[in-house]
């Protein structure tokens, strides 16, 4: 990196800003290959991500900000602070008491709030997670699976409700109040669900991503198959479309 940083003229050019959406972009690409279990890539996604540590850390060395060193001593501190259950004689013999006991170090650290170290611009459904985790921290939960579940169900009445009265509204009134309170209704709906999904422990993130190439790897099932068969997939119906629909179904 030092080599890079003095004669290549890309990496001299680089600023802590122009490599940050590049390590959003790493740390995406880290994921697809998590959900594909293919590890030769998780391998060469982490030695992308962690060039970039370096890279980062060399930047601010350049202004005695700090150097690598410094990054990595600082996250050992971390570690010993957050672990008082294996560093001092605090007791945490579940992973509950463990996070319990995080969020109370993170408060006397000078955090204002439980929720102040959920990044601001994470993606929405990662966000949900993220907070509904912090505020489970510090006791603020259902206490069952089953009372989520109910929550998920009222939600939804909620929505319907709503959209009942929006189709009323515009029949009535020629007029629509569809984008407040039906899409107020609707995160509702997304955020209780989310919620039901740390209940009984599936990541929502994963699952969505697994279901969006699910749906990627059948629709171009039936584009290719379709094409194979002389049709044009514009110009066929639905029923012909669940056809091979169907059969990519079966397929995977």
């Amino acid at each position: 990196m030092d080599e890079l940083r003095e004669n290549c003229p890309w990496d001299k050019k680089q600023t802590l800003e122009s490599l940050r959406y590049l390590t959003i972009e790493e740390t995406y690409e880290l994921a697809d290959a998590i959900l594909e279990k293919d590890m030769q890539e998780i391998k060469g996604e982490l030695g992308d991500l962690l060039l970039h540590i370096v890279f980062y850390s060399r930047i601010a060395s350049e202004t005695g900000e700090f150097d690598i060193t410094d990054v990595i001593n600082t996250i050992c501190d971390k570690l010993v602070e957050r672990h008082p259950h294996i560093y001092s004689d605090i007791i945490a013999e579940t992973e509950e008491e463990v996070k319990a006991n995080w969020e109370k170090i993170k408060l006397k650290t000078g955090k204002k709030s439980v929720l102040s170290g959920v990044p601001k611009s994470l993606p929405a459904m990662v966000k949900a997670t993220r907070l509904q985790e912090k505020a489970k921290g510090i006791g603020f939960d259902w206490d069952n699976s089953e009372q989520v579940l109910e929550k998920v169900k009222e939600e939804f009445l909620e929505l319907n409700e709503e959209i009942v009265k929006d189709k009323q509204k515009l029949q009535e009134e020629g007029s629509s109040s569809f984008s407040k309170k039906i899409e107020s209704e609707f995160g509702d709906v997304l955020f209780s669900i989310i919620n039901y999904a740390r209940f009984i422990g599936v990541d929502p993130e994963s699952a969505l991503e697994r279901t969006n190439k699910k749906f990627i790897n059948r629709f171009q099932f039936l584009e290719t198959q379709s094409k194979k068969d002389g049709k044009s997939i514009s110009e066929m119906s639905l029923e012909e479309m669940d056809v091979y629909w169907n059969k990519a179904k079966e397929l995977n």
